[in-house]
């Protein structure tokens, strides 16, 4: 059941999107924040603070590119959130992460309040099957071959890649579930919670859905739309702006422009990320998960990462 709450302003729904800066350059990026800015919505765009010292997986500029950087202090200063995803696209020493931590603070005048791991990185904080407890972790880890072991090191004392500590002093929230409904509250009431089995993380949040244009759309349909204002729910869409699929042959997918309008005109409460969940801490107790309402998250991504939400993290 989705929590009573009443949004500022007498909004009936609030609506956000972390942006997965994979494959985000000039070229595929500031098109969509063009979008977002002349509707009116404030969202998070996350970055790579520094370069990679280890060859890149997936595409994308981080901030050591003078002009990236530019663009993004320019949607810092229109309101936009900063956040992070991991100090670099490649795998980070502690050192690193350091260097990473210490020209973000440098660059964007504060420490990252949210952090996002990049799914192929060793420097991830709980990642990998240490998502997941007990039986849930042993499925997952069978399901995927054991390829998400490995990825835990950000918050393993003993690995190279180590910075729990750091980030448990510098990072207020850190993304985990994602689901497929659009009301993200709903899937996760007790958002943000603290899980006392993962000290190393301050508070962990949910998210919605929306790893291409086509999932992001079908998670925004009208139909959910409608439900989310009747529900007075919240909904935090992870997706990945850079992506192609945005495009189509140049300008914005018709399909995704009509659906973040028809949003917009809704007059919902459009804040970053940060902004909401300080909200929802502010008016509900503090939250400490319980191990069996951890299991029923878990058992719930599960399910929807196997049946709807193939491939994504």
């Amino acid at each position: 059941m989705t929590p009573t709450i009443t949004w500022p302003e007498g909004k009936r729904f609030a609506f956000t999107v972390f942006d997965d800066t994979d494959w985000t350059t000039l070229e595929r990026g500031p098109d969509v924040y063009r979008l977002l800015r002349d509707l009116g919505m404030r969202t998070t765009k996350s970055v790579w603070a520094i370069e990679s010292s280890e060859p890149a997986v997936i595409g994308g500029l981080s901030c050591e590119d003078p002009e990236y950087l530019a663009w993004v202090l320019e949607l810092q200063a229109a309101g936009f959130e900063i956040a992070l995803h991991n100090a670099s696209r490649g795998s980070s020493t502690r050192a690193e992460v350091q260097r990473g931590l210490a020209a973000f603070r440098q660059m964007f005048g504060h420490d990252p309040k949210i952090h996002v791991n990049h799914h192929v990185n060793k420097d991830g904080l709980y990642w990998g099957a240490s998502r997941l407890t007990g039986p849930n972790r042993l499925l997952y880890s069978l399901l995927n071959r054991e390829r998400g072991r490995g990825l835990d090191g950000g918050s393993d004392p003993a690995s190279q890649h180590f910075w729990g500590d750091v980030a448990k002093e510098t990072v207020t929230y850190v993304r985990n579930f994602v689901y497929s409904d659009i009301n993200t509250l709903k899937q996760c009431p007790v958002m943000p919670y603290h899980d006392p089995a993962r000290p190393y993380v301050n508070h962990w949040f949910a998210s919605s859905h929306g790893t291409n244009c086509h999932e992001f759309c079908k998670t925004i349909s009208e139909a959910n739309q409608d439900r989310l204002e009747e529900e007075g729910g919240a909904c935090i869409m992870y997706t990945h702006f850079g992506m192609r699929s945005f495009r189509k042959d140049g300008p914005l997918d018709p399909r995704f422009l009509k659906l973040m309008e028809r949003l917009a005109a809704k007059g919902g409460w459009f804040v970053p990320v940060s902004e909401l969940l300080d909200y929802l801490r502010e008016r509900q107790p503090q939250s400490v998960i319980t191990p069996a309402h951890r299991n029923r998250l878990e058992r719930k991504w599960l399910f929807e990462k196997m049946t709807v939400m193939r491939g994504s993290s």
